[in-house]
């Protein structure tokens, strides 16, 4: 096998390898994509302010 033949079969198997893991990074991140959340409201410190404890 020539010099040449081999440099062309390791830069194809190169692209081989980095398509085949760009491939599946993309199709997990694409599975386990979240939807945007809505954000939780928070609790209104006057509110709580204006309750008591009740203990006795």
């Amino acid at each position: 096998m020539s010099l040449t033949m081999t440099i062309v079969m390791l830069i194809s198997s190169w692209l081989a390898v980095a398509t085949a893991m760009l491939w599946g990074v993309l199709r997990i991140t694409r599975r386990h994509h979240h939807h945007p959340v809505q954000p939780t409201p928070l609790v209104n410190a006057e509110k709580s302010a204006e309750h008591h404890a009740t203990a006795h």
